[in-house]
């Protein structure tokens, strides 16, 4: 039976995956003709004309209908006779995961001196701040949010608002008191965790899309501050001169004392480049260690408790109300953190830096990469913001698509088309399996297994007492 069951899935219907494929090409051709076929410019007398762009237009739903086409004719039985065969050993996984860490952490240390050997000096600039600096951003940043979403399971559509007030916490206090980042830093994420238990307390009793309204409210309460408070924040001007952190005191200038000169090498943008790389991933790495040290204790396993059932949470005698405002004022005391950074990295911020985009993008890391799981929401971060990165090298596509075609306006199309992709295939995440956080006595590699016999079983009885 099993193996008619496998041929029946494995059967091929051209017809039917090309109705399908023709339905999704009508469909795409009605979502896309307004924002693809036509874009409106403004000529030399200042006024908006209509313009079309149909082989554009032709070439998105031609590949998206040809996309469905595939999926129809090929993946589409291949997931049915995956779903129709023995569910295989995960031990293979669980040996990739246990190499995969060492791997990554090692290739993120040894980064900058491999990519100055590839590409050179002028080179290495780009490469180390616009990729590898970006991406450990909003790696912390998901970190940060994987403890709210992630553990505690409290759906927030506003967390960069505490990513804004750590930001502008270092920028005002830098600016009127003269204080060091180092100093800083930890101020900066003390008053983003205050706002985080500010933000707690009024969500005690809520849930679900409730608590996404507010939580998105939230974050555009502290918007609308940064930009009519102006007095205070600048407004839509923004802050600039920001200080940059210094290496022990030494700056990182064309000064007789800044670091070039103290080391006796010649000035150049890339020392402060590698020093902001190495600054950012060793708080990733803390902000790792702590949420990993963290769901083994008392107050991680309450978050995991109270994200699979709150009443039952509840029932075994759990302070919710604590348990919550804990996880809001640990993620935003780590977006306190990312905040700071960011705002001594660019030197200049402004209310723009700090929109409901970067929230979504946040939140579509922690879910896309698996939520409770580190190792996914590194991939998914390297995924988005890397590709993002990547597509303003794209060039060549001008040659395909014409001169005007900007390849990173289309980021958002590509990014939703990917989420739609990871919620058909993996609806729990790139990384969907999680280990549980503590073991009754000591972790068995066969407990995982079911017994095939009744040995087996009387072993594994003995070994449970």
């Amino acid at each position: 039976m099993a193996h008619e069951a496998i041929q029946s899935a494995s059967r091929v219907d051209v017809v039917r995956a090309l109705r399908q494929a023709a339905i999704t090409g009508l469909i795409a051709f009605g979502l896309l003709l307004p924002l693809i076929g036509f874009n409106t410019v403004q000529n030399i007398r200042n006024e908006l004309i209509l313009e079309t762009r149909w082989p554009l237009l032709a070439a998105l739903v031609a590949i998206i209908a040809g996309g469905r086409f595939l999926h129809a004719l090929l993946i589409a039985p291949w997931l049915a006779r995956r779903a129709l065969r023995p569910r295989p050993d995960h031990a293979p996984r669980a040996r990739l995961a246990r190499w995969l860490v060492p791997f990554a952490l090692g290739f993120a240390i040894v980064y900058p001196p491999l990519v100055l050997s590839v590409t050179g000096i002028q080179g290495a600039v780009k490469w180390i701040d616009n990729f590898g600096v970006q991406i450990l951003i909003y790696v912390m940043l998901g970190w940060g949010l994987n403890i709210v979403v992630g553990l505690a399971g409290l759906l927030d559509l506003g967390y960069v608002a505490f990513y804004a007030v750590g930001a502008y916490s270092y920028a005002l206090l830098a600016d009127t008191f003269g204080l060091s980042f180092w100093i800083l830093l930890p101020v900066a994420g003390c008053l983003a965790a205050f706002w985080g238990i500010l933000l707690g307390f009024p969500v005690l009793r809520l849930r679900g899309d409730y608590l996404a309204i507010v939580t998105l409210a939230f974050g555009e309460i502290i918007r609308l501050i940064l930009i009519n408070w102006v007095p205070v924040t600048n407004g839509y001007a923004g802050i600039s001169g920001i200080p940059r952190p210094t290496f022990f005191g030494i700056p990182f200038n064309a000064s007789d004392e800044g670091f070039a000169a103290r080391f006796g090498l010649e000035f150049s943008p890339i020392y402060r480049t590698i020093f902001l790389y190495y600054l950012i991933l060793a708080l990733a790495l803390i902000t790792a260690a702590m949420t990993v040290r963290l769901r083994r204790l008392p107050i991680g396993r309450a978050w995991e408790a109270l994200r699979e059932d709150e009443i039952a949470c509840r029932s075994l005698g759990i302070n919710t109300t604590n348990t919550k405002l804990t996880a809001f004022a640990m993620g935003a005391m780590f977006a306190g953190f990312a905040g700071s950074f960011f705002a001594a990295r660019q030197g200049f911020i402004s209310p723009e830096s700090f929109t409901f985009m970067e929230s979504a993008v946040i939140v579509a890391i922690v879910v896309l990469g698996g939520m409770g799981s580190l190792i996914g929401v590194v991939i998914a971060a390297v995924i988005m913001i890397g590709g993002t990165e990547i597509m303003r090298e794209l060039d060549f596509l001008k040659t395909i698509f014409g001169n005007d075609f900007d390849p990173t306006q289309y980021r958002m199309l590509l990014f939703g088309f990917a989420m739609v992709l990871i919620m058909v295939w993996r609806p729990r995440g790139l990384i969907a399996t999680r280990e549980p956080s503590t073991f009754l006595k000591a972790r068995h590699a066969f407990l995982s297994r079911r017994p095939q016999s009744e040995g087996a079983q009387a072993s594994l009885a003995r070994e449970r007492h």
